[in-house]
């Protein structure tokens, strides 16, 4: 989604989603831009679609211009919030510190956070990925019990493979996740790490290569897939493009395959970052 649509294009968009999810078994998200949210709830009424914004700030109220308060979100009905986006890591300056913030703000406000992790090309070709997103994921959560961490969904969003014709193997994911749930075990225990994993949610972003889509969605120990923009190099080589309302049901419809078979539907998340 990023900084696209108006809310009039935003209601058309959810009302061409809206069939198609209907029977989903999973939790569809959408997370819009804040002046497209009123639009969107009212679009998504009736239907499994929760919708979230794409950033909150950690202060209750304050001189923080341009930022949204988790006071605010709640009362326009936000169920997600994104935090840690590569593209505020990368344009904004957002850190590992203000990434937890964010986070802790979130889930004590009672809403989601889907917290983005992951390495850029030159810190996966450097060996650092497994370092990296131990790290990101670590600090994310500082300040987090075993409970707010159940509540929490983690992206993890291998940065080199966005709008890049490039795309994560699902060895690399398996690995990286692995990465993520040891980690977890080693920071709250391994009595508490069993009932966490019970209930959070791993989600990897991007489009699913059409020559790995089976093996990835019989193979990856994720409970979602996001699907952001591609580019028009890379549309031959993956099965999702989203240049159209059209190539957006495709976007769905392949996800909703996905989501649909999994063993767990209660922990599967579909984040559709459009």
């Amino acid at each position: 989604w990023k900084m696209n649509k108006t809310p009039a294009e935003a209601t058309q968009l959810i009302q061409e989603l809206k069939p198609l999810v209907k029977d989903a078994k999973s939790t569809v998200v959408v997370c819009v831009p804040a002046l497209c949210v009123h639009a969107a709830k009212q679009a998504a009424r009736g239907s499994k679609i929760k919708v979230g914004v794409q950033n909150m700030h950690w202060a209750a109220s304050g001189a923080y211009t341009g930022e949204l308060s988790a006071d605010m979100c709640k009362a326009c009905g936000v169920d997600y919030v994104i935090v840690g986006h590569s593209e505020r890591r990368q344009y904004f300056g957002e850190t590992d510190e203000t990434v937890n913030k964010r986070a802790l703000a979130v889930v004590r406000a009672g809403m989601t956070p889907i917290i983005c992790v992951g390495e850029r090309k030159e810190q996966r070709e450097a060996g650092y990925t497994d370092a990296l997103v131990e790290y990101q994921t670590l600090i994310a959560l500082t300040g987090m019990t075993a409970d707010e961490v159940k509540k929490v969904v983690i992206a993890y969003e291998p940065v080199w493979a966005i709008g890049t014709g490039l795309t994560a193997t699902d060895e690399q994911a398996n690995e990286t996740i692995g990465v993520i749930r040891a980690a977890l075990a080693r920071k709250y225990g391994k009595r508490k790490i069993y009932k966490i994993l019970r209930h959070l949610r791993v989600a990897l972003p991007g489009c699913i290569p059409s020559t790995n889509r089976v093996g990835t969605e019989n193979s990856m120990p994720v409970s979602g897939l996001s699907s952001p923009p591609v580019t028009s190099s890379t549309a031959s080589r993956t099965s999702c493009t989203i240049s159209s309302l059209t190539t957006q049901k495709t976007v769905l419809l392949s996800l909703r395959g996905f989501i649909s078979a999994r063993s767990d539907p209660k922990r599967s998340l579909t984040w559709l970052s459009l």
